[in-house]
């Protein structure tokens, strides 16, 4: 009787647990959707692989396929600075010639008719008292130069080297160009290859946020879960705005280089084959640049310009001898002072500087300074570029070891979708900025292709 008495308190105890058992039963899912839902895989608690699956492949770009090599040709065609600088160029071949014109004869041609009292000998003005005569008459004057002592050969030499260091400056401006295109054109790879990253960061998490929000929605998942995965998706989206921001304005950078007015889209294609490198050695490299580069050749002729000017004009100071000639006729003339028809002279002029103020002096001095000036200016460029070729060594080195790094480093980094995202697009950034330091190499060793 006692056992019996104990036996309904304790079935009072234990029934409200047993109900909410059965409770708990009631609300769990049938046994096939347990084992089809227990098939999903979890990408939070997921071990990782050994070889993960690869990533989604990116979105591929849209526009006008275009290579390094056809970015340059189009900047090179288009650009206005070529065309300024090839302008300038020919422009200082017609002052050689120009120059050169003083060691040529000069022909004059002249007709004159006159009507004078008669007898009259002495003018002034603009009528020699020779020509104070009825008269008509028409003739040529001849002017050769025989020698100023070097003056004008000069002159002419000083101008020539000045036309070579306008070619040179127009290459070296070519060269600037095919730089800044290279330049732009791996900025806006390199973009593009983010945005890649960054779309194909929000397809895969996109999907696995959608994963998340089915098991949330079977009570497999957590809410916590749930909002950490639609944080990552945000955090996709504002890199993939971020990127896209970035691809548009290094596109607009592009354009601006290669000369074209509208905002032409590009699908860019990085070269096949990686890029030779310069030099075995940065000491090679310099001695390339010293050779090679157009800016710095054009320095150089400018001073030898600079030289040769100077010596012409310390020749100012020196004497000036030249020939003179005149022939003509005389058809119509008072028979007492043309007793013939025709008329011819010839003479040799010699002229002698003596005191001008000072300003041959002064001229002399001005271009000695000058030339001194233009070579300290040599010297320093080629000391400035030894050591920009240096540091394009040391940027280059440093870039190709982010490289390495880069491509090592994506496979260990895949797991994890951050990780991933930042591995691949710093591999991009490596990449990119590797082949551009390159290009700033091949144009500081005046390697350009």
């Amino acid at each position: 009787m006692r056992n019996r008495s104990l036996v309904l308190p304790l079935w009072l105890l234990l029934c409200p647990f047993s109900m909410r058992a059965q409770e708990s039963v009631v609300k769990l899912p049938d046994a096939p959707q347990l084992q089809a839902q227990a098939q999903q895989p979890d990408p939070a608690l997921q071990p990782p692989e050994t070889n993960p699956a690869p990533p989604a492949p990116p979105i591929p770009p849209t526009g006008e396929t275009l290579t390094r090599q056809q970015a340059e040709q189009l900047a090179l065609k288009n650009n206005p600075r070529i065309s300024v600088a090839a302008l300038l160029a020919l422009a200082q071949k017609q002052v050689v010639r120009e120059t050169r014109s003083a060691l040529l004869p000069t022909l004059d041609g002249n007709v004159t008719g006159v009507d004078a009292e008669e007898a009259s000998r002495l003018s002034s003005g603009s009528l020699a008292a020779s020509r104070l005569l009825y008269h008509v008459g028409a003739g040529v004057d001849l002017n050769q130069l025989i020698t100023d002592f070097g003056h004008t050969s000069n002159l002419v030499a000083s101008s020539s080297f000045e036309a070579k260091a306008s070619e040179q400056r127009s290459e070296a401006t070519r060269e600037d160009i095919v730089l800044a295109a290279d330049i732009a054109f791996y900025n806006a790879l390199e973009a593009q290859a983010t945005l890649q990253v960054a779309e194909s960061t929000v397809n895969a998490r996109q999907t696995v946020s959608d994963q998340i929000d089915a098991l949330t929605a079977n009570n497999l998942k957590s809410t916590l879960d749930q909002s950490f995965a639609q944080v990552d998706l945000s955090q996709a989206k504002l890199l993939d705005l971020d990127s896209q921001n970035q691809f548009d304005a290094a596109t607009a950078d592009l354009n601006e280089v290669l000369g074209t007015t509208n905002d032409q889209q590009y699908s860019l294609v990085d070269d096949p084959l990686p890029p030779q490198p310069v030099a075995t050695s940065a000491e090679a490299v310099i001695a390339l640049a010293l050779q090679q580069r157009p800016d710095l050749l054009a320095l150089k002729l400018n001073h030898e310009a600079d030289l040769r000017f100077s010596r012409a004009q310390h020749d100012q100071l020196l004497p000036t001898v030249s020939g003179l000639g005149v022939v003509g006729l005389t058809p119509v003339g008072s028979s007492t002072y043309f007793t013939t028809n025709r008329y011819g002279a010839a003479g040799v002029n010699i002229g002698i500087p003596i005191f001008h103020g000072f300003k041959f002096h002064a001229q002399a001095t001005e271009a000695d300074l000058r030339a001194r000036a233009s070579d300290e200016q040599s010297r320093v460029l080629m000391t400035v570029t030894a050591e920009l070729l240096k540091e394009a060594n040391t940027a280059l080195d440093l870039a190709d070891t982010r490289y390495r790094a880069g491509l090592s480093s994506i496979v260990e980094l895949s797991q994890a979708q951050l990780q991933q995202t930042q591995a691949e697009i710093g591999e991009a950034n490596a990449r990119f900025d590797y082949e551009a330091d390159l290009a700033a190499l091949r144009f500081q060793s005046g390697s350009q292709p």
